[in-house]
């Protein structure tokens, strides 16, 4: 039983101290930066969209306003069976890059993706989600990847917005740590899924996504590292969104992502070989031990429980107790702005959105084992 408890405490240790340490030590001696150039290749802007008419004008009006040659893009929007004006706000654009492709019937995110790529006439594909904004000069940094021949699909960086609340504060430190990871990743040889927001690859290195698929971020680059090429994270091409500051949302969103997880893992399973995949530790320490996490918390509690007999192993439950009591408080003053409950909310953040990511992974591997995942997606931000 003790050895137990210490071995699962060393691998929650290892998966978000250990492995950032050791990437950083590798990164520190040896790196491959991609050789990056001004290139202007043509390219096509993918955009997938499910009842957008909130947003959609602005993300036209930012697309249509960035600095890459006009003459040498194309925006292709699929609307996947889109209810409500998105459909009318996408033909009211009288811009000759913009095209529309419309389904009456919600077929999935995959299928439209599909359908978009086979209507692309152009060199490099990039990919985008209807609520962000991209920066001035975004598709410019991200195409300038591509002057290295070793690189097939790169990935920009999101850029949250600052909140108070302590879901956002939560999400927004995990983010930076997990943009951090991507990074040193990348500087080694390549990150473990793109930011769906905005990346980017070679037309001709796609593959079909299959229409079960949850995560095209994941798949798309995974297929084009076991091509041979690589997946790099360029953090100067960026995009805007807002951070969310629902434990609702953020749990659906984390719930989804870890499902689409196991499909990598089952679907990717050869990655996990180290003398085959050049991302075999990478995979098995970043994606593989994360969702491990909970089940790695669960037991090491358990097992903490029956240990009690010593003062040592004592403590520690205790101290794990305060831990989940802490992460229960940090839910409930998350909006508090004054007094004592401000000060809890700021101590306890933290420990709240830790429990609530890995909850999602929970949440995430029932969806797995149940196969009751939708195909189709769901705008966590409309149910709030």
């Amino acid at each position: 039983m003790t050895l137990f408890f210490w071995f699962f405490l060393f691998l929650i240790i290892y998966c978000y101290f250990g492995y950032p340490a050791l990437l950083t030590f590798i990164s520190s001696f040896y790196r491959r930066l991609p050789r990056k150039k001004t290139i202007e290749p043509s390219l096509s802007i993918i955009l997938a969209v499910w009842n957008e008419e909130d947003v959609l004008e602005r993300k036209n009006m930012n697309l249509l306003s960035l600095t890459y040659p006009p003459e040498k893009m194309e925006i292709l929007i699929g609307s996947d069976g889109s209810t409500d004006r998105t459909n009318a706000i996408v033909k009211q654009c009288t811009d000759p890059r913009v095209h529309l492709t419309e389904s009456s019937q919600r077929k999935g995110k995959m299928m439209t993706l599909n359908s978009l790529v086979a209507r692309a006439k152009n060199d490099i594909l990039v990919f985008t989600d209807a609520r962000q904004e991209f920066a001035s000069n975004a598709l410019n940094e991200l195409v300038s990847n591509f002057s290295d021949s070793k690189i097939g699909c790169v990935s920009g960086e999101l850029v949250f917005s600052k909140k108070e609340g302590g879901t956002a504060q939560g999400i927004n430190l995990y983010w930076t740590y997990e943009k951090f990871i991507r990074q040193k990743e990348s500087n080694i040889h390549s990150m473990l899924g793109a930011t769906g927001a905005i990346y980017a690859i070679r037309r001709e290195l796609y593959t079909e996504i299959p229409d079960n698929i949850v995560l095209d971020d994941m798949f798309v680059p995974f297929k084009i590292i076991q091509k041979g090429y690589r997946a790099v994270f360029d953090a100067s091409a960026k995009a805007y969104d807002e951070v969310a500051d629902s434990p609702r949302e953020e749990y659906r969103r984390k719930a989804r992502t870890l499902f689409g997880n196991y499909q990598m893992f089952w679907i990717f399973r050869s990655m996990f070989n180290p003398f085959t995949s050049p991302i075999a530790i990478q995979f098995f320490s970043h994606k593989l031990l994360r969702v491990l996490v909970p089940f790695l918390m669960i037991a090491i509690y358990f097992i903490n429980w029956g240990l009690m007999a010593g003062r040592f192993y004592a403590a520690l439950f205790i101290l794990q107790n305060v831990f989940y009591g802490m992460a229960v408080v940090g839910g409930l003053a998350r909006h508090q702005k004054y007094g004592i409950l401000k000060i809890l909310s700021k101590l306890c953040y933290i420990p709240y959105v830790f429990c609530l990511l890995n909850f999602s992974a929970l949440a995430g591997f029932v969806r797995f084992a149940c196969a009751k995942q939708d195909i189709t997606w769901i705008k966590a931000r409309q149910e709030g």
